[in-house]
């Protein structure tokens, strides 16, 4: 004496008639699915290089096997890629990081920059040998020789 099991999903409208998708290739008469062909081939292919559904695309189940064989063949003679990138542009976060803390220490800057003097450190610069002052320490221990 439970209750019924609730149905999932959107309740179907009576009403509305669902059109059958037509498949590309009876819609073209094509009988044979070539791995060559590509551009055949990415039409069966999302954005992201993913093989559509057979609900998507309208082909049987024979048809979709062809196309999900012919696809990964293509795949393993590079003719088509295995996945695309997709970027996109995210806004008004630029300055934080994934846990939403600002990158910014407590000087305001991002750390990327030149470090500031410190105090401790020594107040001697090290300047690297040039050319130049290799020549001018040569010619003045020549002249005191």
């Amino acid at each position: 004496m439970g209750k019924p099991p609730q149905k999932r999903g959107k309740p179907k409208d009576s009403n509305r008639k669902v059109k059958k998708k037509v498949s590309v290739l009876n819609s073209e008469g094509i009988e044979y699915v070539d791995w060559k062909d590509a551009n055949l081939l990415r039409r069966f292919m999302s954005d992201r290089a993913k093989i559509r559904a057979r609900r998507v695309t309208g082909n049987d189940t024979q048809q979709q096997r062809e196309i999900a064989k012919a696809i990964k063949n293509a795949r393993e003679m590079a003719l088509i890629p295995y996945t695309n990138r997709v970027t996109t542009q995210r806004g008004g976060r630029r300055d934080r990081d994934r846990d939403g803390d600002d990158r910014r220490g407590p000087r305001g800057d991002r750390g990327d920059g030149p470090r500031p003097d410190r105090s401790d450190a020594p107040t001697e610069e090290f300047e690297p040998a040039t050319d130049e002052a290799v020549v001018e320490t040569a010619a003045t221990e020549e002249v005191e020789a």
